[in-house]
């Protein structure tokens, strides 16, 4: 595969942020964007979804970056093979994790096209990983360091650790079926950054590493 910053393109106008839970790259993100002067694609892309989709935000929250449970999966794929599923599917309206996957796609190419963006998981890296003005970044922390931002929120110790195991386990999941690449597949991201350093510092090292590149490239 050949590398990312190889590609001959001056400007940078898309910033894409993958992240471990708990690791703060949603306040990162913010920061960043505030920063940059551009527009922050994080809890705002759940409700364009949601939009799109004609549902509730929560429907999609609990979809996104998620695989549908199995006997789910078994359940329509049994739909989609009967008449009678033939007949009715269209009627029954259901949200789940591909609707939800193709709306995110659509609305993340859409905002990609706009530049000027700080996109937050969703996939973001992997559906512009062909554009050549996207920045692609991973924020990862120690693991007693995510625990305590968790436990900031409200959870126990106990409901912290389990919410880090389960949510990184659905979203390499999520990235296995969709796109067929192990999570995170390190070749795809241009900077890979331990935000246990201090969210400012972290900051900092996005807008160096970018600013670099794009003067590499000029």
């Amino acid at each position: 595969m050949r590398p990312l910053w190889d590609n001959a393109m001056d400007e940078i106008r898309i910033i894409t942020i993958d992240r471990e839970y708990g690791s703060g790259a949603g306040d990162i993100a913010a920061e960043l964007a505030t920063r940059l002067g551009w527009n922050l694609w994080d809890q705002r892309l759940t409700d364009e979804i949601a939009f799109l989709l004609d549902c509730e935000r929560r429907a999609v929250e609990e979809r996104e970056e998620h695989r549908d449970p199995a006997m789910y999966r078994l359940f329509k794929s049994f739909l989609r093979g009967s008449f009678e599923g033939t007949i009715n599917m269209p009627r029954l309206r259901m949200v789940d994790a591909d609707c939800v996957r193709d709306a995110t796609q659509t609305i993340v190419k859409e905002v990609g096209e706009r530049g000027n963006c700080v996109i937050v998981g969703r996939g973001g890296a992997y559906y512009l990983g062909a554009r050549r003005d996207a920045f692609h970044v991973f924020v990862y922390a120690l693991f007693d360091d995510k625990v305590r931002r968790i436990q900031a929120t409200g959870k126990t110790e106990k409901e912290a650790i389990a919410l880090i195991e389960q949510v990184d386990v659905d979203r390499a999941s999520f990235i296995q079926q969709y796109f067929h690449v192990d999570w995170p597949e390190r070749q795809r991201f241009h900077l890979m950054v331990n935000s246990s350093m201090g969210e400012q510092v972290v900051v900092e090292t996005i807008v160096d590493a970018m600013t670099t590149l794009a003067q590499q490239r000029a």
